[in-house]
């Protein structure tokens, strides 16, 4: 599969996927948002790829925005019909997906790039990153989540403060505020990432995304997380990793699971 925009490496059951587009500071574009889609759609169907990492290009930006050329001119039903497309191609099916997707935050996360490393289970930065949804600075508001998952993140007042400014943060201010779970240098940001994606594959992938949809649950209107969850502890027990994994801590011994 050959991508313009994005370039994906696998290693030690960690895939990597690289936003490539440094001249716009890896900007997302409609290709852009279409090829992260089918990246993420392979490495999933892909058995030996346990984790998946997105990151971008450079040491300048992870994505600073969306590519605003290409939307300036839209009317209100073009502006929807935008966001619906980018909801379903891309930000909510990286919050669905069934293995781990951690967002790796090298510099700027602004607008549509908050929003995408929001939609990853869980967030990493390097320490000179900066985090904002500028979008009221542009007429408009953010259209790929960031209404939704910023205040679950980091609280309503937290949020709206962010929103109303248009002002972005720091990585030591957006980890106080619980955006991201670690700061750490530029040049040890990728490193440190994999660090944690190598303890989460000691584990389950079928119960790991079990937990991943249970987790999701207690956020969408209208479901019973704790329902989710009693369904969902209960399929694991039908499984190999559950054989594997008990049996291992009786017989004192690691477990070696397959995720089925």
């Amino acid at each position: 599969m050959n991508f313009e925009n994005i370039l994906i490496t696998s290693e030690n059951g960690i895939g990597q996927i690289t936003i490539n587009r440094p001249t716009k500071l890896n900007a997302l574009n409609k290709a852009t948002i279409q090829e992260l889609h089918d990246a993420l759609e392979s490495l999933e169907a892909n058995e030996n790829i346990r984790v998946i990492i997105i990151t971008g290009e450079g040491e300048k930006a992870f994505v600073a925005g969306a590519d605003i050329s290409e939307f300036a001119s839209f009317s209100v039903e073009e502006g929807a019909q935008l966001a619906a497309q980018g909801h379903e191609l891309l930000f909510d099916f990286v919050e669905n997906l069934k293995k781990p997707v951690i967002a790796a935050v090298n510099g700027f996360a602004l607008g549509g790039g908050l929003e995408l490393a929001m939609a990853c289970h869980f967030r990493i930065a390097s320490d000179n990153a900066k985090m904002g949804l500028p979008e009221v600075s542009l007429g408009v508001i953010p259209g790929y989540g960031g209404t939704q998952r910023l205040p679950q993140l980091i609280g309503k007042g937290r949020a709206m403060e962010m929103l109303m400014t248009a002002g972005m943060i720091s990585s030591e201010e957006a980890f106080r505020a619980g955006l991201v779970n670690h700061v750490v240098p530029q040049a040890e940001l990728l490193d440190f990432t994999k660090g944690i994606a190598a303890k989460i594959m000691r584990n389950s992938p079928y119960a790991i995304g079990r937990a991943i949809k249970a987790i999701n649950a207690n956020f969408k209107e209208g479901v019973n997380g704790f329902e989710t969850e009693i369904r969902n502890f209960g399929k694991c027990f039908g499984t190999e990793d559950f054989k594997e994994g008990t049996t291992a801590f009786l017989e004192k011994r690691k477990p070696e699971f397959t995720g089925k």
